[in-house]
C-alpha cells in the first residue's frame, strides 16, 4: 500500500479565506487523502478534507476495516509525519504494564509494533524546487523484511510513492476541478467531495489501466480494470453499472 495527500480547494484558496467571515467556512485548501494497492492500482480509500492527523487516522483505519484488519505486506508513504501514529494505532499490539502495588498511577498501556508490520518512507532532496535524490527509510520493521517484501512484488524492486503518485496525476486529469493551473475549482465543499469519491471509485471498476491489460487469445489483449486485477470482478463495468450498483448487498 502507498499513501499520499492530494492538494485542491473549494471557493478560494487557504490564505484568501477570511477566519472571521462565516461565509469562508469550509472553503479553501482540500486535501484527498489517499490509499493505493500498487500491485492492482486499487484505490483503497480517499478521505478528503483539512490536511490533519485526524484525517491520516481515518484513512489508515479504513483500509484496515476494508482489508479485513489484515497485515498488509508493506507500507510505503512520504515523510508526512501523522502516518506512523495513524499506521501504529491502527495495527500496533497493546501492551498493558502490570500492576506493581506500589502506591501512585499505574504505568498506562502503550502500542508496540507487530513483528510482521513492514513500513518505510521515501525523503526526497529536493533543488531548486526539483527532486534529485530519493532515501528509503525504514520505520517499522527491518531492512531485511522490506527487502524481503520487495523481492514478492510484482511491481516495484525499491521503496517509492510512485503508484499513488501516478493514480494522483491520473484523477486530476479525470476530475476536472482538480486540474493544476486552470480556471476550473470546487464552489461547493460537499459536492467537491462528492466528485472526488465518484471519480475515485469509479476508477476502481470503470477505467481501464493500460500496464494491467493482459494477453488474450489470437494475440489481442484483454483491458482490465484495478478491481478486475484485484480479483473483485471479471469485466469492466460501465457507469451506469456502478452508479445502479446498490451500496449495500442483501441476501
Amino acid at each position: 500500500m502507498q499513501c499520499d495527500e492530494k492538494w485542491s480547494f473549494v471557493a478560494k484558496k487557504q490564505k484568501n479565506c477570511d477566519a472571521d467571515d462565516p461565509a469562508d467556512a469550509g472553503l479553501g485548501d482540500r486535501w484527498d487523502h489517499v490509499a493505493v494497492d500498487a500491485e492492482h492500482r486499487l484505490v483503497l480509500s480517499v478521505i478528503p478534507g483539512p490536511r490533519t492527523a485526524g484525517h491520516t487516522d481515518a484513512l489508515i483505519r479504513d483500509v484496515k476495516r476494508r482489508t479485513g484488519g489484515r497485515l498488509l505486506k508493506l507500507i510505503t508513504t512520504d515523510e508526512y509525519a501523522p502516518y506512523k501514529r495513524a499506521i501504529l494505532d491502527a495495527y500496533g499490539q497493546t501492551i498493558t504494564p502490570p500492576r506493581t502495588g506500589k502506591p501512585g498511577r499505574p504505568k498506562a498501556s502503550y502500542k508496540v509494533p507487530p513483528p510482521d508490520l513492514i513500513y518505510a518512507t521515501v525523503h526526497k532532496t529536493r533543488e531548486k524546487g526539483r527532486v534529485v535524490k530519493i532515501d528509503p527509510r525504514t520505520i517499522f520493521g527491518t531492512h531485511e523484511q522490506v527487502q524481503a517484501a520487495l523481492a514478492e512484488s510484482r511491481v516495484s524492486s525499491h521503496i517509492n510513492t510512485a503508484f499513488v503518485e501516478r493514480q494522483n496525476g491520473t484523477d486530476r486529469h479525470r476530475n476536472a476541478r482538480k486540474a493544476r493551473k486552470t480556471y476550473r475549482f470546487s464552489k461547493d465543499r460537499g459536492v467537491h467531495d462528492a466528485m472526488t469519491y465518484y471519480t475515485m471509485y469509479s476508477y476502481n471498476f470503470c477505467w481501464p489501466v493500460r500496464t494491467l491489460r493482459v494477453a488474450a487469445d489470437a494475440g489481442r489483449w484483454q483491458d482490465r480494470t484495478p478491481a478486475m486485477a484485484a480479483g473483485l470482478t471479471d469485466h469492466v463495468w460501465s457507469l451506469t453499472q456502478w452508479i445502479t450498483m446498490p451500496a449495500v448487498q442483501r441476501e
